[in-house]
């Protein structure tokens, strides 16, 4: 592409310098002839008033004499016979156009330019005081003719070539500044396909190819986002095993001895590996953002869901004499999240319960509601949590204290703090009234979370809704 604007730039000049120089060198070869036969006129016409007044020999040599062409022995005058010269014609000075040539000029009375050897001689007819035409004859040497021309081609070609050679530069130039990014976007886009899925292209060069490079970007943000999604999708959906697997465990402990019931355990163990290890397989690249299942118009009734869930756990609970506490539930609120999404949070939390504390402890969720918030409160009373910054990182296992379980692989809590966030709201962590872990997630019922204009009633309403929740 480079060469071929080259190619393209160089014959577009050489046919303008050619269109141009060609014409213009005529007209100056003309112009130093015009020059040239011009001044070959004035010095003929000087001898006019010597001729006027005399045909005398002595008196016309010595007039022709004077003039500079007359001087260098370039000027010659024919006078045609005549009494006042005893009958013979007059000839002063060297002729060199033929005798025909003079006569045609005499009888036709106008000027006339014959070729001679070395150059031209001018025929300028003359009138005598007799009434006679006279003609004065002045040599103009070729290289008159021609004075100057050779040089003024030679600027002429010089400047056509400096013309060729930089505009040869300039589409180089220009051609260097279309190729690269062009080339860099071709790499890139090798790149891309090869799984670098890193690569990026700087937005530069020709307008058309800093679109196409913004838009190579995007297309790139969007491969890298949509496998992001099937990483997410493919973690998460493996993290929802761990419900049923949680109560294949219980089940299973509660089998007593015997080989059966040891390989029903060893099964489910390894069920159990099986899904961490898919787990954090699909957590070793980047997170996603964005809820699954979720978008705009997703709702569900989050107190009908939350006594499901609580109706699902509870019989577990019973199993292990737990003692289970269910609150704020008597009416409906609907929240913008979808249900699946609110099901796998409420059984990432009450499973975390199961996994994380010993038989017998107890635990309760509790719901507070205001005109634009939800509050729902997962409480234990088991050991808590000894770090709770780490455990609401992606990937993190609670950082120590009872929660720091082998085979933990953090996910849970991200899965709540995905679904708070969807809404504009969070997920905290500290310490319940029950004595253990409470995990209090924030969810705006009008999806947006507190904006810059309503944010300091929002704080205050914040404020308020902690205050009756820590009452509860």
């Amino acid at each position: 592409m480079r060469w071929a604007l080259v190619k393209v730039c160089l014959a577009v000049t050489a046919m303008v310098v050619i269109a141009f120089a060609v014409p213009l060198g005529l007209v100056i070869k003309e112009m130093a002839r015009d020059r040239a036969f011009s001044d070959a006129e004035r010095q003929a016409a000087t001898i006019g008033p010597t001729l006027s007044i005399t045909t005398d020999r002595g008196e016309l040599e010595t007039a022709v004499l004077t003039t500079e062409p007359g001087g260098e022995g370039r000027m010659a005058v024919h006078v045609p016979a005549s009494e006042e010269s005893d009958g013979r014609p007059v000839e002063i000075g060297t002729r060199r156009a033929t005798r025909e040539d003079v006569e045609t000029v005499r009888t036709s009375g106008r000027a006339s330019i014959s070729e001679v050897t070395g150059g031209s001689a001018l025929l300028q007819p003359t009138a005598l005081g007799s009434g006679g035409i006279a003609v004065v004859e002045v040599f103009v040497p070729e290289g008159e003719v021609s004075n100057g021309v050779a040089t003024a081609w030679l600027m002429l070609a010089g400047v056509g070539i400096a013309l060729i050679v930089g505009s040869v530069a300039v589409a180089d130039r220009l051609g260097v500044r279309m190729v690269k990014p062009a080339q860099r976007l071709a790499g890139a886009a090798h790149d891309l396909g090869e799984g670098r899925l890193g690569t990026r292209v700087r937005e530069e060069g020709p307008t058309e190819l800093r679109s196409a490079a913004v838009a190579f970007n995007s297309m790139a943000d969007q491969v890298v986002q949509l496998l992001a999604n099937e990483r997410e999708l493919a973690a998460d959906l493996s993290h929802r095993l761990r419900t049923p697997l949680t109560v294949l465990r219980l089940n299973a402990a509660s089998l007593g001895e015997g080989p059966a019931a040891e390989q029903t355990r060893a099964a489910v163990e390894q069920l159990e590996h099986e899904v961490d290890t898919i787990i954090r397989t699909a957590r070793e690249q980047r997170p996603q953002t964005q809820g699954l299942n979720s978008g705009p118009g997703a709702s569900c009734d989050a107190s009908e869901v939350i006594r499901e869930r609580m109706d699902f756990w509870s019989a577990l609970a019973e199993d292990e004499g737990r003692e289970v506490r269910l609150a704020g539930v008597d009416r409906t609120v609907r929240i913008p999240v979808a249900r699946p999404e609110l099901v796998a949070a409420l059984d990432a939390l009450l499973g975390n319960v199961f996994r994380h504390t010993q038989e017998g402890t107890a635990f309760a969720v509790d719901v507070h509601h205001s005109g634009d918030a939800v509050i729902v409160l997962v409480s234990d009373a088991g050991g808590g949590i000894a770090d709770p910054k780490a455990a609401l990182t992606r990937g993190g296992s609670g950082g120590g204290g009872e929660r720091a379980s082998v085979g933990s692989t953090g996910l849970g809590l991200d899965i709540v703090r995905r679904v708070a966030e969807s809404t504009g709201g969070d997920v905290r962590i500290g310490r319940s009234v029950l004595g253990g872990t409470e995990v209090r997630i924030w969810i705006w019922l009008d999806g947006r979370g507190p904006g810059q204009g309503g944010r300091r009633r929002r704080v205050v309403r914040q404020r308020r809704l902690l205050r009756t929740a820590g009452r509860s």
